[in-house]
């Protein structure tokens, strides 16, 4: 009881010590020096090169793989992106691939307990990643849960997320030298609040970010589809206090509660207005790193929302793989995409080919 009490006492303390912390911040930000203050937005001189004035589409194509044959016209896809922070690749991946990964998905499901991959429970171990093989098999099933970097340990899951289709958009909005350092699969709607990925989902370069919503069935209204704001990704960084754009739990003096509300806000003072993406399998929605978007409450449980979210930066943005110390001397290659091995999962490398 006593010891409860004590930890009760400190959790206080420390949330009375942020606050004064905060107060103090804003004040000295609104009435002090801003001299030491952190900068606010992406450093234009990282920015890729379609964020930037100076782009132009002849002059990106010089410095891309060259390609084949693609399902969209690439010039317009990347004007669109470049204004809106979201664009929708139709008819891009192939279904029969996508089925393959989710055959995957499901085999593991059911053997879980031979596996060490890394998964995300709903209210199990403290929201901490978890070998699969630990987590009960109806968590794994249910809402919340999610499958983390799944892409190590499977060669079709990495040729579907570097597929030809999408390779040449990507290292035209990014960089020649894209790189894959996150993905994720979902069962359910992650049903998580708006929010932008570049302060989570951190790189060393933060604008060299970019995501990839890949939806594994057709996508249902009452299945907590994703959200998004067009054109959010040229508002005004939010500012978390001592860390100035990124957020790091131990350090920022404000919280992901305050950032969702930030963004709320300056949508509505912006006029920008919610979309609501019902998209096919064999699409594929790609987002700016700055775009603010989130998931729909599921209204019908039934109804699940399979998909793979991937993140992708660049070779300078993310020189090796997030849970490595170093850079690899011959990370993998897929379709002219650098997919880094992850030295804490080698056993569980390619598992599926």
């Amino acid at each position: 009881m006593i010891s409860e009490l004590k930890v009760q006492l400190r959790k206080a303390k420390k949330s009375l010590k942020k606050k004064i912390e905060r107060i103090q911040y804003r004040l000295n930000h609104q009435f002090g020096s801003r001299k030491n203050s952190k900068v606010l937005d992406f450093d234009p001189k990282t920015l890729p090169f379609l964020d930037r004035e100076s782009y132009s589409f002849k002059e990106i194509k010089k410095n891309i793989s060259s390609f084949g044959d693609l399902p969209y016209d690439l010039e317009q896809k990347l004007n669109f992106f470049r204004e809106y922070g979201y664009v929708v690749l139709e008819n891009c991946l192939p279904q029969e691939a996508i089925d393959s990964v989710w055959n995957e998905i499901e085999y593991l499901t059911e053997n879980h307990k031979q596996y060490d991959i890394d998964g995300l429970a709903h209210r199990f171990n403290d929201q901490k990643e978890t070998p699969i093989r630990l987590i009960p098999q109806e968590k794994l099933k249910g809402v919340g849960t999610r499958f983390i970097d799944y892409h190590d340990s499977s060669i079709p899951a990495k040729k579907l997320i570097t597929h030809p289709n999408l390779a040449p958009f990507l290292q035209a909005s990014l960089s020649p030298n894209v790189a894959v350092f996150q993905s994720l699969i979902f069962r359910y709607s992650s049903q998580q609040d708006i929010h932008q990925d570049f302060p989570w989902v951190t790189t060393k370069i933060p604008s060299h970010l970019a995501a990839a919503w890949i939806p594994m069935e057709d996508v249902h209204v009452d299945a907590g589809p994703l959200f998004y704001y067009p054109k959010s990704h040229l508002m005004k960084k939010f500012d978390f206090g001592k860390t100035g754009i990124l957020y790091d739990h131990e350090k920022s003096l404000f919280s992901p509660d305050d950032f969702s509300k930030y963004l709320t806000k300056t949508c509505a003072q912006n006029n920008l207005k919610k979309e609501v993406l019902l998209i096919k399998k064999g699409d594929i929605l790609i987002w700016h790193g700055a775009l603010a978007h989130g998931g729909m409450p599921i209204n019908d449980i039934q109804k699940t929302r399979k998909s793979f979210v991937v993140h992708y930066s660049t070779t300078d943005g993310h020189p090796y793989h997030r849970r490595a110390t170093k850079a690899e001397e011959k990370p993998d290659k897929y379709n002219g995409i650098t997919v880094y091995s992850n030295p804490k999962l080698a056993h569980q490398k390619d598992l599926f080919r």
